[in-house]
């Protein structure tokens, strides 16, 4: 027999909890309905959403070797591209919170032995946020530093070299301790050799034939955009960056505050940070990068307000001369999503 607090109970969870129910439902089989329709360029990779640290969808379709058909697994690992970036600037800011860097001092402090001259006009505040004007190691600054806006894998390049001067430790250790910090065990420089899960990566090519991509390894740059990690790792670095596990408060709130802005070849206008991107032209702030590695294709993306991660990692470039279509599942599930569910 039902007591009065039993069916008090019963009563509220009928009351309230559909919407919140229908809510995730509804994004899924939305998600699921766009994926179903991409057939002659089908989604093959993974993604996960959650809300308030669970998982409410989870999407593992494809393979990972396309030759042996090969299925993917939900812990496969994957090149994450320009996702890097926000991990070189947590090494950065882990020893700027030891006083061992200063944001705004020339570069040189740290690199004295280089010889690029622009040293002496950058700082590790301009590397971060893409203002320093650095294109190329040997050619003059695009501009004087602090007056545009020049997104620069040289210069995360360069922010690396500035963490491992002053922590004594190369990129791949730094990068290996923050992630045992936050209980991250398949994610990883690929300069370890460690990453047995890696899928291979394809491209379309123009003749619409889908090409494996060879020798990839060899030629990434690691701290702007070739560190390996899989759905779940990105989830819980998530956890970890906007949970207030890695950072002070301080360095938190100087990696989240928009100091500069960029015209994204896919998202239109968007301000940016350290390492990750903030835009709010949506519903609600969405805080974090795509990426991109020859074949891989790349998506974190995390909204505050709603508690929501969106990961979407995939492993073969459609239409890879054209970025847009190269991009065409994330950008539309981003859309669906909308920015997370109802608060």
């Amino acid at each position: 027999m039902m007591t009065p607090k039993f069916l008090f109970v019963l009563l509220f969870v009928i009351l309230i909890s559909p919407g919140k129910i229908f809510s995730q439902t509804a994004l899924a089989a939305k998600i699921d309905s766009f994926l179903k329709t991409q057939i002659k360029r089908p989604f093959n990779g993974v993604i996960l959403i959650s809300k308030n640290g669970k998982v409410f969808y989870s999407k593992v379709q494809g393979y990972s070797n396309l030759e042996k058909k090969k299925p993917l697994v939900l812990d496969n690992q994957f090149i994450i591209g320009s996702i890097s970036k926000q991990m070189t600037a947590v090494a950065v800011l882990r020893e700027f919170e030891k006083g061992k860097i200063e944001l705004h001092v020339p570069v040189r402090k740290y690199l004295p032995e280089m010889p690029q001259t622009w040293l002496d006009s950058i700082t590790v505040h301009q590397l971060l946020n893409h203002t320093s004007g650095v294109t190329d190691w040997n050619k003059p600054l695009k501009f004087k530093p602090s007056t545009g806006f020049s997104y620069s894998n040289i210069g995360y390049e360069l922010l690396a070299k500035i963490a491992e001067k002053v922590s004594g430790k190369s990129y791949a250790v730094l990068m290996s301790e923050i992630f045992k910090t936050c209980g991250i065990k398949n994610s990883m420089s690929p300069a370890l050799n460690q990453h047995k899960k890696l899928v291979n990566s394809y491209v379309e090519d123009s003749t619409g034939k889908v090409k494996i991509v060879e020798g990839l390894l060899l030629d990434l740059r690691i701290p702007s955009g070739g560190m390996i990690s899989t759905a779940k790792d990105l989830l819980l670095w998530n956890k970890n960056l906007h949970g207030g596990k890695l950072l002070s408060k301080k360095s938190y709130n100087l990696m989240t505050t928009a100091s500069s802005s960029r015209d994204h070849f896919i998202f239109g206008k968007v301000d940016y940070g350290y390492g990750l991107q903030i835009d709010r032209k949506g519903k609600t702030l969405e805080i974090g990068h795509s990426g991109y590695a020859t074949g891989f294709a790349s998506a974190n993306f995390y909204y505050p307000e709603t508690q929501t991660n969106l990961i979407i990692l995939e492993n073969i470039a459609w239409d890879a001369d054209n970025f847009k279509d190269t991009f065409k599942h994330h950008v539309e599930i981003r859309k669906i999503l909308g920015g997370g569910i109802e608060k």
